[in-house]
């Protein structure tokens, strides 16, 4: 029976008008949005929206915690970020930080802590404007506004609120129906709970203007809308979607004709958990009567019966909930997922959805027309990051790609480069500046910065790289978006700090003597040694989905975002490349950490590092005084590798009695087992790869290669071979007059090493054609040669 003949009040629950979204700041007092969310959205990446209310009043301390980080963790895994929304003091918060979940979910039982739907948004946030702090955790409705607000189209929830029995005489229906008819976002859930009405819940969706579908899983013929805990209801659905990209196609249908109401995809739960129908029934109808004869009414009505229903299936509808709750996450996943990708396609196309599906952001107050994102960033002190690649005032930086072959995570700086030039002086040759006085010289400004040059290089040989970085919100930071444009790398994880964080575009001046040789160099990379924390899942989310092959950090940043970088790199499958920077930076690793000390082969963190002579001393030197060389693993890891007390004459031939006496490859050895493979630069000296060599490598048994072969570990077990150590003269000998500047020589080295490495290029043959690249950038004004390109034959043969 059509609920408009049910007491007449279809009529009453006409939909609202959509609000006008005018003025709505991303960041206010009572709303904020995570960067990590933040960025995704912008870069048209897969998002997914979550619940908070099931923390805080569906499962208990500290089960929710588990519950809260498995099914973020479930939508990474398939491909998505994941944004938790809540309220924490008085903010709604889209996407929640790991502790502010912690938070919400030990709020749990509280009576403190609200459960919210739209209505009491207002409320709470008001609460905290005037300082009452206030937690609570967003229901189906509330969830949804907040998605919208923040521009997310999918929301995977457990099961949905509808009209409850008996809902023609008291009017009791859930605000999550009517949210749906006014809130574009596409809800993924189980239907609605069985002891709801369901047939007047679909009526009413109808009446709001929301589509409802169930995915056919591959069943065929009528497919029934499910009722949560059992996956047939014995209502049909209304349509079916068979797949994701199905669902996906309807969602941006609905973009594409400006739908001011969401859509409602029904998800069965798993076959394996649902409970039959019938002993839903029985069980069903015996906890409403406990709910009648205990008045268990309105906001009271719901957790009574879900406590009634625990309690007569003895706990089944516990794990039943749980799987779900889960498989809806992977479902929705996989919808945002396809989603993403057709708003890529299409946008590239030139068919982009111009519409107001949780697109626009706010109004531009001067022309009445939605502001456009970067504009949107530069709000006064909003003190939050801003993707560069998507919405800089220069269009969009470098092409987009998921998956990439490089990921480069270091620092884009600002350099200036002061060459001394001494006034002409009879019969006086100076060489090197003065202190403590002014100098004449030639200064020159470029972009540059360790991680953007790495990441030029390795560009211009043909592997395909993206930059993750900083750079401020001034006049040196869209100087170098509009540089990295022009370069043509993809710069989607370069993040503008806003203008309230009072952080700045790093710098870099060089003082180099009359030979082009650097004296003293001053760098302010503050903006990436003061990263706070809360940026560190942007960038492990940046990971998951760009699939590197290689990881390649500089040390540009502090030590606890270094290493967290590396261990993220680490466990997404990637190899890790490391390069120092400086003598005092390259000893962070070495630093206390939350991680722990560095791991040892076969555990490494860290496949190659590329310092030069200073840097490889000031690694060896922090290692020893953190008391690294003592530990028991070290130790096991460096007998294993077979060499002997007599092994200086072995050294002086591989390498040169001059190296030997500086104790270059003795640090060398002594850090393998944290590295794994090491080449030290050392200018007109060449390059020096030492190599801990794994058992069965093919060098071992090579002729070719015995003469390079150090050491061979014992045979018992071991995971290592040996060690490999070889010293490649310098490709050129360079006259004083021919050097150009030396800023970028080094980087150049690293970025076309791992760049070869990544095409299945040998160590031994990149580090050769690497040096014919720093060979080009030593005698380039750039900090990297634009030449480069023209080794990229040698890489493919």
């Amino acid at each position: 029976m059509a609920l408009a003949r049910i007491g007449g009040w279809k009529a009453a629950a006409s939909r609202y008008a959509p609000r006008n979204r005018r003025d709505f700041h991303l960041d206010n007092h009572c709303f904020k949005v995570s960067d990590e969310v933040r960025e995704a959205i912008h870069s048209r990446r897969p998002v997914v929206a979550l619940e908070s209310a099931i923390y805080t009043h569906g499962f208990p301390y500290p089960e929710n915690v588990t519950l809260a980080s498995h099914l973020e963790s479930t939508i990474r895994v398939h491909g998505g970020v994941p944004a938790t929304i809540g309220v924490i003091d008085g903010i709604a918060r889209v996407g929640v930080k790991a502790e502010e979940l912690t938070r919400l979910a030990a709020a749990a039982g509280k009576d403190t802590t609200l459960k919210l739907s739209r209505w009491d948004l207002g409320f709470i946030c008001g609460m905290g404007l005037s300082g009452k702090i206030k937690i609570g955790g967003t229901t189906v409705a509330s969830t949804m506004l907040l998605a919208h607000l923040a521009g997310i189209k999918v929301f995977a929830t457990g099961g949905l609120g509808g009209v409850h029995r008996g809902g023609e005489s008291s009017l009791d229906i859930s605000a999550d129906l009517t949210e749906l008819g006014r809130t574009p976002v596409a809800v993924v859930s189980s239907g609605c709970k069985s002891f709801l009405d369901l047939p007047r819940t679909l009526e009413y969706l109808e009446t709001q203007g929301v589509s409802v579908a169930t995915f056919a899983d591959g069943r065929e013929g009528q497919i029934d809308f499910p009722a949560f805990w059992t996956r047939e209801s014995g209502v049909s659905s209304p349509t079916v979607v068979h797949d994701e990209k199905e669902a996906a196609a309807i969602i941006y249908a609905q973009n594409l004709l400006s739908m001011t109401s969401g859509l409602l995809l029904a998800n069965p739960i798993p076959a394996e958990y649902s409970i039959p129908l019938a002993e839903m029934d029985g069980v069903i109808d015996a906890a409403i009567r406990e709910a009648e004869l205990h008045r268990a009414t309105g906001k009271a009505n719901t957790p009574f019966i879900l406590r009634k229903i625990k309690e007569l299936t003895s706990g089944r509808s516990i794990p039943a909930n749980q799987a779900l709750i889960e498989s809806n996450a992977v479902r929705g996943t996989k919808v945002a997922v396809e989603l993403s990708k057709l708003e890529k396609e299409l946008a590239a196309a030139g068919l982009e959805s111009k519409s107001t599906y949780g697109s626009l952001g706010p109004a531009d107050t001067s022309t009445g027309r939605p502001m456009t994102r970067y504009k949107q960033g530069l709000l006064e002190d909003s003190g939050r990051i801003i993707p560069a690649g998507q919405s800089s005032p220069f269009g969009r930086t470098g092409t987009f790609e998921d998956q990439v072959d490089i990921l480069v995570a270091g620092s884009v700086a600002i350099d200036l480069t002061c060459d001394f030039a001494p006034l002409a002086s009879p019969g006086k040759a100076e060489v090197m500046p003065q202190l403590h006085t002014s100098n004449p010289s030639t200064i020159s400004q470029s972009i540059g910065g360790v991680g953007l040059n790495v990441a030029t290089a390795a560009q211009l040989c043909g592997a395909s790289t993206r930059l993750c970085s900083l750079v401020g919100d001034d006049l040196s930071g869209r100087t170098a978006l509009e540089m990295l444009g022009h370069l043509g790398l993809q710069t989607s994880a370069v993040q503008v700090m806003g203008k309230g964080t009072g952080m700045r575009t790093a710098h870099y001046v060089a003082v180099n003597d009359t030979k082009k040789d650097l004296v003293l160099a001053m760098a302010d990379m503050s903006i990436l040694e003061e990263q706070p924390e809360r940026f560190s899942s942007t960038w492990e989310s940046e990971i998951v989905r760009a699939k590197p092959k290689w990881l390649l950090v500089d040390a540009n940043w502090g030590v606890e975002t270094l290493r967290r970088w590396i261990s993220s790199g680490k466990s997404a499958g990637a190899h890790v490349a490391f390069e120092p920077v400086s003598a005092e930076k390259s000893a962070r690793l070495f630093s206390n950490s939350t991680k722990g000390p560095l791991k040892v082969f076969p555990n490494h963190e860290i496949d190659i590092a590329t310092p030069n002579a200073i840097e490889l001393s000031a690694m060896h030197a922090a290692a020893r005084e953190a008391g690294m060389l003592d530990r028991q693993d070290w130790w096991q890891t460096v007998n294993n590798l077979g060499i002997h007390d007599n092994t200086r004459d072995r050294l002086i031939a591989l390498t040169s009695p001059p190296l030997v006496d500086q104790g270059i490859p003795q640090q060398s050895i002594q850090l393998l087992p944290f590295f794994s493979c090491l080449l030290t630069k050392l200018g007109p000296q060449g390059v020096l790869l030492t190599w801990l060599l794994k058992s069965g490598d093919e060098r071992l048994s090579s002729p070719d290669a015995a003469r390079y072969v150090l050491s061979r570990s014992p045979e018992g077990g071991s995971e290592i071979g040996g060690v490999y150590m070889r010293l490649f003269p310098a490709a050129e000998v360079v006259s004083e007059e021919d050097i150009v500047s030396v800023t970028g020589v080094g980087d150049t080295f690293s970025g076309m090493v791992i760049a070869g490495l990544t095409k299945g290029k040998t160590l031994e043959e990149m580090v050769k054609v690497a040096q014919k690249g720093s060979i080009m950038t030593l005698k380039s004004r750039q900090s990297v040669s634009p030449r480069l390109g023209e080794l990229k034959r040698e890489l493919e043969n």
